[in-house]
């Protein structure tokens, strides 16, 4: 049986090539920049947001709290007038980045902990390359990106970008199942 601490050097090296990939997917590949578009009037938006008591979170626009809320003449006509969307507010000032890339290095940690532990109660020590290839890369292309297609079926998200997401998803996985199966015990 592999243990869970046989597979540490993995989890650890597959977690930085994935950060290191996953920043150069971001920063320096176009693919996800005409993802995000601009307002209109942006300066219009962002003057009738300001000043406004709006915590950080996500808004739907326009508001139901529940079916029978749907059903009212008024809400069906703010629905058919539209916009209709959901918007999302972060705390204001600049974001921190830091933080943020500490804690995507911390989630692909966890996804390569999640990995190991499917592959060492799957797999056996001394099992081929490809097998752990196989057995990980499927399990870290569903950790990495399976989990933004209900955001495409209900909120909204463009179906591109899941596809883009779910692209970067095998990349992401490909090198997970790539250490995993270098660094496996026993071969």
């Amino acid at each position: 049986m592999v243990t869970l601490g046989s597979l540490v050097l993995p989890i650890l090296v597959s977690a930085a090539l994935v950060w290191v990939a996953s920043a150069l997917v971001w920063m320096v590949l176009p693919h996800h920049k005409s993802e995000w578009l601009r307002l209109p009037d942006e300066e219009a938006f962002r003057s009738a947001l300001k000043g406004r008591p709006l915590a950080p979170g996500r808004y739907n626009v326009p508001f139901a709290t529940g079916g029978a809320e749907l059903k009212n003449p008024e809400m069906v006509r703010k629905y058919e007038e539209g916009p209709v969307g959901i918007l999302t507010l972060f705390p204001s000032g600049m974001p921190k980045m830091g933080g943020m890339m500490v804690g995507s290095f911390v989630y692909y940690l966890v996804v390569g902990f999640v990995v190991a532990y499917l592959a060492s109660r799957t797999l056996a020590t001394g099992a081929d390359y490809l097998t752990v290839f196989r057995v990980t890369g499927t399990t870290a292309w569903l950790a990495y990106g399976f989990a933004v297609v209900p955001e495409s079926i209900w909120f909204g998200r463009p179906w591109r970008s899941t596809v883009l997401t779910l692209a970067d998803a095998l990349l992401y996985a490909l090198l997970t199942a790539g250490v995993f199966g270098w660094m496996w015990p026993g071969t």
